[in-house]
């Protein structure tokens, strides 16, 4: 994989969201995109206009709208369903655990302004639990992309794949990590650099994140791998074990609660596969508060330098 590392990119994610579902809907005639009148914030309204007969607005209701989805799964239409993170987890939980994974169908949930990118629309709107909420439901895979040139790939995937899925993302314009083109597997891990002193194991914004951290490290004489861990339910076990093999220390970067997101699924293996020191970046014990991304990010201890910092206290834990 090449790294497009300190790049911004020129296109907003929704936009390329909505661009590749417009394309899994002219291959696919079964999607069907839906939303809880947020065609205008999610980007989708390219969407309704190239298939009206197709795009469904519940309102704002998202749990109703997940139980509508779940019908139209269960008569064979492949619905993607369009919320904020915090109402597409937390307010239609139940609908998603019952009404769709619990009956075995097709739905895809897409829940927008990940963690700190809901930014000024401030606590009740971030999700910094979702991850974890979703990943609780049997059979959920919960998927983060690291950028616009991964999403289209998963949207893709979702499409062509049986099954529930939770994608989570921020809406607007984030650091390029892959160039365009780029070939993924859901379900495996990507190492964009490779280090022996320790490994971080990031998803979302937070992997262009631990990118620079580990340059910054560098330059202290400090090599750590870097995984790009896309998919965070079903974990890649066998990435994390190996990094733990090789680096003896492991630290997790995630936009999320460091409860029940990627920290705590890659716990849960080190627990059982391999113990090493672990260190945990994200949110502790916190509620979501407004204010720029920058701001939150350095108030809730999600930058290179936080994350740096933790793979310091990893190394010294390990020797």
């Amino acid at each position: 994989m090449s790294a497009l590392r300190y790049e911004q990119d020129t296109i907003e994610m929704r936009a390329r969201y909505c661009d590749a579902l417009v394309e899994a809907a002219r291959e696919n005639p079964r999607v069907v995109a839906m939303d809880v009148d947020t065609s205008a914030s999610m980007g989708t309204a390219p969407f309704y206009a190239a298939y009206p007969e197709r795009a469904i607005n519940c309102g704002i209701m998202e749990a109703n709208a997940v139980g509508v989805a779940a019908g139209l799964s269960s008569v064979g239409y492949v619905p993607f369903l369009h919320a904020f993170g915090a109402f597409a987890s937390r307010r239609a939980y139940d609908q998603a655990f019952l009404s769709c994974a619990y009956q075995n169908l097709n739905v895809k949930i897409i829940g927008m302004d990940a963690g700190v990118t809901a930014t000024v629309n401030g606590g009740t709107h971030m999700p910094l639990e979702d991850m974890g909420v979703m990943r609780c439901i049997p059979g959920m895979t919960v998927v983060e992309p690291a950028d616009g040139a991964m999403l289209p790939y998963l949207v893709r995937h979702m499409a062509q794949t049986y099954g529930c899925f939770y994608l989570r993302f921020g809406r607007k314009k984030l650091m390029r990590v892959y160039g365009d083109g780029e070939d993924f597997t859901l379900g495996r891990a990507i190492k964009l650099r490779d280090g022996r002193d320790a490994a971080i194991v990031a998803c979302g914004i937070l992997v262009h994140e631990s990118l620079v951290a580990a340059e910054l490290l560098r330059q202290e004489g400090i090599e750590v791998a870097v995984l790009d861990m896309h998919t965070v339910k079903p974990v890649d076990a066998d990435a994390i074990e190996a990094a733990a093999r090789l680096c003896g220390a492991i630290v997790t970067a995630e936009n999320h609660n460091v409860i029940g997101g990627l920290g705590s699924a890659v716990a849960e293996v080190l627990g059982e596969r391999r113990p090493v020191p672990l260190e945990r970046v994200g949110v502790k014990e916190s509620f979501g508060e407004i204010g720029t991304q920058d701001y939150l990010m350095k108030k809730f201890g999600l930058t290179a330098g936080d994350i740096a910092q933790a793979v310091k206290r990893a190394v010294r834990r390990r020797n």
